[in-house]
């Protein structure tokens, strides 16, 4: 077929593609999604598909791509993680009728952060579209679970804008255009989409939410002050009316029926967490980007992935409001402790029959939810009575609070059984959908359809003895349609309601009012069934859509219910238990065990931890040495998880959890450079350690492991010095402090606050053997060697390095050192020249490494360290 840039057809696809220059257009022709000149190349390359030709522009072949739209789903899946946006137009009009191209409209966009099709979404993952505007130093963000018709918003200041990004995550990101470079993130992975500022307006977006929620303004919300927040959430609102053509008028109409209210979220309810500790944690990926081993896959045994995705967001959010999660925890003691069997086998082997119905609500609200997504949701609901018999049986309170929320109107139920086939088609065009006996006029089409032979004898049999005659037929064929055929010889006996309609050799062929009629229904029942099926389909997504609100009640409570049992689980079969909390100062750890390690080794060696005011001294500071691989970093990390599992609501893997109030967690762990950033290995320790300093509190528990190795060893050490002796005097956090100066555990000397531990090692003929067990005391030795010869370094070297290493020792015994290295740190009053690193370290954070007392003090240290030398 030829065609060129004149054609009817390509002038209504340039016509269209002219609307969405920056998104993919799969144009339906047939049983294909066409794309055509760039986006054919692009989709050829991204996709692995066939590049063809078809006609001619300017005397260039015009490239064409397509994909069958059967097929279109897995296709669209890999477009979007690869984080492109498509258009799918569709043909509106009839073929039948047209005179020109058949009419064709843009349906649907489908962009990364607005995804609710099962087949596009990871089930067990939300997928975050994410606003963000800059108003007078503030930064306002706005993000919506569209799949869950979840929208809240938020105001930070934009030093911390990297920690929410790593928190949200999101699938896709929309910024004014005059949004500042130097706040933009840095992740490629996050689709970003620039908007024209008048978007953002404040007045527009007020106005664009309050017609959305019905209100006359948004107080009710709490957010009539969040100004840049306001900002983004109506630009975000009104994205999602283009990608979704729910667009009302000029500034568009109403968002989908099932966002229904705006939470405004503060910090301060939440145990936060910066980016750099959620990554350390390896909370629901690991350093290397896996999903396992991780936090979440240790304790991911949701029957739902409703339930899997609120355990990923509580991850992510632990709570500070101890009544909240005494509540939990309660419910989660009496599925699990209970005098006979436990209940929450039962109920997570009745959950795993549910569906998502959390996602199939907000496709019934945005009308694109197919006849499974319905027929799962009656299955569903007709299985919530046992589960809720069941809750209410036990008479725990804890327990049986779930009962009511997990009940759903009898008139829904009652509904989609009644307009439901029991196992309905995949798609509505196919038919089969719309159970029979719901409406009388599809049952008479779908009869029509059916049963044409079976009239045709019928009437056959009844015309036979109607006119006499024996050898009469009533037939069909696909050119002439019904008729009645008599032969010649019985023409004396023809009715005078027949009509003659055609002239054989041997026959005449009748037609009476009455076929003529049924003809008429039999030859468009299956169309007409189809549109019959559709209108009532479509009908019925508008019928459910009332029950919205009661779908996401009960989609809530399914997967709070199912996070809850998944912590009874872990509790009952891997030992967790109760934490405790306090109103003191204190973190007291009794046989703690690291939740996802425990689990990868064959012998767990449990430790204890023991920090704040049940001590003597008020310890607020570990700091702890021993071997590489002794365990130091895994006995940190199970410390800040027990703290943070207790915060979700969980038991926690140790014997006993004493824990008082907590703000935030702090970690320093590991060695990475940021070279897409520009930033070296050093300096992005030096960031993480500034930041810090800089907000940690005294109910800040911070984890600092081997600071100041990027480094020559006097600054490395004058700077891990000055750092935890800031821990001490200023931030007075709770401090787990790993390191191989061994010259650090003279801190105790100085600050009753800080004690020394270290992890134990066995040396028995030049090998050694790792006991984990963390004792009070310094280390005597790091075992480098040792490890390096774990590692395969070869055995020459390791002897060559034992020599030198004596040497060394040697030489240091000789030079009778003061009896602390930094006795006389208070003494001199001579600072040195500034060093260059000094300096350096100054520029980098002026706030908190750079006060004059702390810079002196840094200097100082130095000094002595090089005297020493």
């Amino acid at each position: 077929m030829k065609t060129d840039l004149h054609t009817p057809m390509m002038r209504q696809y340039l016509g269209i593609k002219a609307q969405h220059t920056d998104k993919l257009v799969f144009y339906r022709m047939g049983d294909f999604y066409e794309l055509f000149f760039e986006d054919a190349e692009r989709a050829a390359r991204l996709l692995d598909i066939t590049l063809t030709q078809r006609g001619t522009s300017a005397g260039q072949p015009i490239k064409m791509a397509g994909v069958p739209y059967h097929a279109a789903d897995q296709y669209l899946a890999r477009l979007v993680k690869l984080g492109e946006s498509v258009a799918i137009c569709e043909q509106i009009g009839d073929p039948a009728t047209s005179k020109g191209p058949v009419e064709r409209k843009v349906v649907r966009i489908i962009t990364p952060g607005t995804l609710t099709d099962a087949a596009l979404l990871e089930a067990h993952r939300e997928s975050i579209l994410l606003a963000l505007t800059l108003y007078r130093g503030t930064i306002g963000l706005a993000w919506l679970n569209l799949a869950a018709g979840d929208l809240r918003v938020l105001e930070t200041l934009p030093e911390n804008l990297a920690n929410e990004l790593e928190r949200l995550r999101p699938a896709e990101l929309l910024l004014p255009e005059s949004f500042p470079k130097q706040f933009r993130p840095a992740n490629n992975a996050i689709t970003c989409r620039q908007l024209p500022d008048w978007q953002f307006d404040f007045d527009r977006a007020v106005s664009q939410l309050t017609r959305h929620f019905g209100t006359r303004d948004l107080n009710a919300f709490g957010c009539e002050q969040l100004h840049p927040a306001m900002q983004a959430a109506g630009a975000l609102l009104q994205y999602i009316h283009l990608t979704q053509h729910t667009a009302d008028g000029e500034d568009g109409g109403s968002a989908p029926s099932h966002v229904r209210t705006l939470q405004v979220e503060k910090s301060e309810n939440y145990l936060r967490m910066d980016a750099a500790t959620r990554r350390n944690l390896e909370l629901t990926t690991t350093l290397s980007g896996e999903n396992a081993p991780t936090l979440l896959s240790a304790l991911d045994t949701c029957a739902t992935s409703m339930g899997s995705r609120l355990l990923h967001h509580w991850l992510h959010h632990p709570l500070r409001d101890i009544t909240i999660l005494k509540k939990r925890l309660a419910t989660v003691s009496a599925l699990f402790n209970s005098a006979d069997s436990p209940y929450y086998p039962v109920i997570q082997e009745k959950f795993k029959q549910l569906t998502d119905i959390e996602r199939i609500t907000s496709r019934i609200a945005l009308k694109t939810a197919r006849p499974r997504d319905l027929s799962g949701l009656r299955d569903s609901l007709c299985i919530l009575p046992a589960v809720t018999e069941y809750l209410a049986a036990g008479k725990v309170d804890a327990i049986a609070r779930f009962a009511e929320a997990l009940t759903a109107e009898t008139a829904l139920t009652e509904l989609l059984i009644q307009s439901l086939q029991p196992v309905p088609a995949v798609v509505i065009r196919e038919g089969g959908v719309i159970a029979t006996g719901y409406d009388a006029e599809l049952d008479e089409l779908r009869a029509l359809d059916e049963n044409c032979g079976q009239f045709l004898l019928a009437l056959e049999a009844r015309e036979r003895e109607r006119t006499g005659i024996a050898t009469l037929k009533v037939e069909y064929n696909r050119v002439h349609g019904f008729y009645i055929e008599v032969t010649h010889a019985n023409s004396e006996k023809i009715p005078p309601d027949y009509r003659r309609k055609q002239t054989l050799k041997n026959v005449e062929r009748y037609i009476t009012s009455e076929l003529q009629d049924y003809e008429h229904k039999a030859l468009t029942a299956r169309e007409q069934a189809l549109a019959r099926e559709k209108f009532l389909y479509d009908m019925l997504l508008t019928q459910l859509e009332v029950y919205i609100p009661s779908l996401q009640r009960i989609a809530k409570n399914i997967a709070e219910l199912d996070v809850l049992c998944a912590f009874a689980e872990r509790a009952c079969l891997s030992g967790y238990r109760e934490p405790d909390f306090t109103p003191y100062p204190i973190i007291n750890i009794e046989a703690g065990r690291h939740p996802v390690v425990e689990n990868q080794v064959l012998q767990y060696i449990a430790n204890d931890s023991l920090l704040g005011a049940v001590t003597r001294t008020g310890r607020k500071m570990l700091i702890i040495t021993g071997p590489n691989m002794g365990g130091k970093s895994t006995y940190m990390r199970q410390t800040a998880l027990i703290v943070l599992l207790a915060h979700c609501g969980s038991f926690v893997p140790a014997k006993y959890a004493q824990i008082g109030p907590i703000d935030q967690i702090f970690t320093r762990i590991g060695a990475s450079d940021d070279l897409a950033g520009g930033r070296s290995t050093f300096m992005v320790e030096m960031t993480e350690a500034a930041n810090i300093l800089r907000n940690a509190t005294e109910q800040s528990l911070v984890l600092v492991d081997e600071i100041g190795r990027g480094t020559s060893t006097f600054d490395g050490l004058a700077l891990a010095f000055a750092i935890a002796r800031h821990l001490l005097t200023r931030n007075g956090s709770y401090t787990l402090f790993a390191t191989h100066y061994f010259e650090l555990t003279h801190l105790i000397e100085e600050f009753q606050q800080a004690a020394n531990f270290h992890f134990t090692a066995v040396e028995h003929k030049q090998r050694i053997v790792f006991l984990h067990q963390i004792q009070e005391g310094p280390a005597s030795q790091s075992y480098g060697l040792h490890v390096a010869a774990l590692a395969g370094v070869p055995a020459s070297v390791i002897r060559s390095a034992r020599k030198i290493l004596t040497k060394l020792e040697q030489e240091a015994s000789n030079r009778n050192p003061q009896k602390s290295l930094f006795d006389d740190i208070e003494k001199n009053n001579n600072p040195p020249p500034p060093h260059p690193l000094l300096t350096y370290c100054r520029q980098l954070n002026p706030d908190h490494l750079s006060p004059k007392e702390a810079l002196e003090q840094l200097y100082l240290i130095k000094s002595i360290l090089e005297r020493k030398e």
